[in-house]
């Protein structure tokens, strides 16, 4: 066991045989129960007792989403959509539960009453091996982990630690403005490493592109951000501010405003922000009860945008003066959006006759947080923090 100290962190702990992201194991819905390591540790739970969801979060690629609870988690395949495993003890529950793909690896961190993982701990978790991989102390409270493969990312309230996955050293720190939500997110293919969270002031969002070395920073909203999501390959971003009528779609690379989509008139919370894989769609939750569908006027070929749109911001970056350097991002609107019938006299009327509504809503109870995905074939995933 090896400790190593850094600023502004307690401790990082690492066991020995931290398993690389290659070797990395797949979920099998065989295995059942409470780990070697629960068992030995606390009693197993009792069945009867009432178990409470604390947070649902989606898997990388959106085919599973872990369910952390008052006594565990629990992890579940969407498509077919079944209870994979779970995990259950009687320490405490875990009110962040963050999966890599569909592998063994999982980072967990405990709820306030879980005397045995607190709420400023990070757990890397192998499932396979039941034990503790890795472990990251902090003095404030853990807002949010993110995982790639080659990558570890743990947000507190005013800073962001980005780690290395094979060895948990420290690369790289970023300073925020307070960020209570916990917004980051990450792009997860090989060819590139972005990163997207507030920036230090209030509406800017910082964009990280580690492989070029390069820092963007977008003023996307007047008001605090809300929410917020890349593309897999980390090019566009999509954002919504803390007043929730707009959502915003961004060039990572120059920062240029794509397009613009209005939820409604009145003030929202926004709960979530999807895109889907083929980026033709984008879905969003609030407490309104409504999860709202938009059609996106990004150009995209087949199902795959991302070997149009890398050589698009390639030719971005050597060509930023460029006014035509977005005409392969994106295409004529096709009308899917409706409009108000006065947006012919956009930029005379003011700006809200202009706007793109949502095509398609799903109307949903409002007394409960609901979490908005896309799955296979245009489905729409929606899992709610009352258990559906």
């Amino acid at each position: 066991m090896t400790i190593q100290s850094f600023p502004m962190t307690s401790s990082v702990s690492t066991s020995q045989g931290v398993l690389p992201p290659a070797g990395f194991g797949v979920y099998e819905s065989s295995v059942a129960g409470p780990s070697a390591s629960f068992v030995h540790s606390v009693p197993e739970l009792n069945e009867n007792e009432e178990t409470e969801l604390y947070s649902v979060s989606w898997n990388q690629d959106y085919s599973c989403f872990a369910a952390g609870t008052s006594h565990g988690f629990r992890i579940y395949n969407c498509d077919h959509f079944k209870e994979t495993f779970r995990r259950d003890l009687k320490s405490g529950g875990f009110k962040i539960v963050e999966m890599l793909f569909r592998c063994n690896i999982l980072a967990l961190v405990g709820s306030k009453t879980n005397a045995q993982y607190p709420p400023n701990k990070v757990i890397i978790w192998d499932d396979h091996q039941s034990r503790c991989i890795g472990e990251f102390s902090f003095r404030s409270e853990v807002r949010a982990v993110k995982l790639r493969k080659d990558r570890v990312v743990i947000v507190v309230e005013h800073k962001i630690y980005v780690y290395n996955f094979m060895d948990l050293k420290l690369l790289h720190q970023i300073e925020t403005l307070a960020n209570p939500r916990g917004l980051c997110c990450l792009s997860h293919h090989l060819n590139t490493s972005v990163l997207a969270c507030p920036g230090l002031r209030r509406g800017q969002v910082r964009v990280e592109h580690f492989g070029l070395n390069m820092t963007k920073f977008i003023n996307a909203h007047d008001s605090q951000i809300a929410s917020m999501t890349l593309t897999m390959d980390g090019l566009l971003l999509a954002t919504a501010s803390i007043r929730g009528t707009l959502i915003r779609i961004f060039n990572t690379v120059d920062g240029t405003r794509l397009q613009e989509v209005r939820r409604g008139v009145d003030r929202a919370d926004i709960y979530s922000i999807a895109l889907s894989p083929n980026v033709q769609w984008l879905a969003v939750s609030s407490d309104k009860g409504t999860v709202h569908i938009f059609s996106l006027r990004v150009r995209v070929v087949g199902d795959d945008l991302s070997t149009e749109v890398t050589g698009v911001n390639c030719s971005a970056l050597d060509h930023q003066s460029s006014s035509n350097s977005l005409d392969g991002l994106v295409s004529p609107n096709t009308g899917a959006n409706p409009s108000s019938s006065l947006s012919f006299l956009k930029g005379v009327l003011p700006k809200y006759f202009s706007s793109e509504w949502s095509f398609a809503q799903l109307h949903l109870p409002e007394c409960t947080q609901f979490m908005t995905a896309f799955g296979s074939q245009n489905t729409v995933i929606i899992v709610g923090l009352d258990g559906r």
